[in-house]
């Protein structure tokens, strides 16, 4: 059974600091793509509340794919090991594709995906990351908005999850090792 990890975390970015960020990074996109055709690709599940959330802030026309892949199972670390789990459904060599991730770290997962879409043959594939975690990185990847850069920690809420649970959690919490 898993235990109720929420009263022992620690806030690493409480949600007027997420707000404010994700505010932040819709406005520079929506300058950056102004006028271009755009599609938004969240990557499930971990992404899907700073998705949203960046998607309501956006000042543009978009469309929006989801795609699934996973890497981590039910593990604090990444296996390496990176399955498509709900496969991207669209044919989009007319429009730019931005990655919508919840948070890099190995780099492993960014890596496979980009190249993953680059069969669809868009115009440009653009990474939005709301957590980097830069001193974990195996494989160079582009992150070309990043909402925050954080030490290496192991995060749940805002939509990161162990083991499926606490990603409800409305700021970006960890535990003390």
């Amino acid at each position: 059974m898993l235990k109720d990890i929420t009263s022992e975390l620690k806030v690493l970015i409480d949600k007027q600091k997420l707000d404010s960020r994700i505010h932040e990074l819709a406005k520079q996109i929506s300058t950056d793509f102004k006028n271009k055709p755009v599609t938004l690709i969240p990557v499930l599940k971990g992404s899907i509340f700073f998705a949203v959330d960046l998607a309501k802030e956006l000042d543009l026309i978009f469309d929006m794919e989801f795609i699934e892949i996973s890497s981590y199972g039910n593990d604090y670390q990444s296996s390496g090991n990176i399955t498509v789990k709900n496969d991207f459904q669209g044919s989009s060599s007319d429009k730019h594709f931005i990655i919508v991730e919840d948070i890099v770290d190995t780099g492993c997962s960014l890596s496979f995906l980009t190249q993953y879409l680059k069969k669809f043959n868009p115009l440009s594939i653009s990474t939005c990351i709301l957590l980097d975690k830069p001193e974990r990185r195996k494989v160079n990847v582009a992150t070309n908005y990043v909402g925050f850069t954080i030490p290496d920690k192991f995060v749940v809420g805002y939509g990161l999850d162990y083991c499926n649970h606490f990603r409800n959690i409305n700021y970006v919490g960890y535990l003390e090792n």
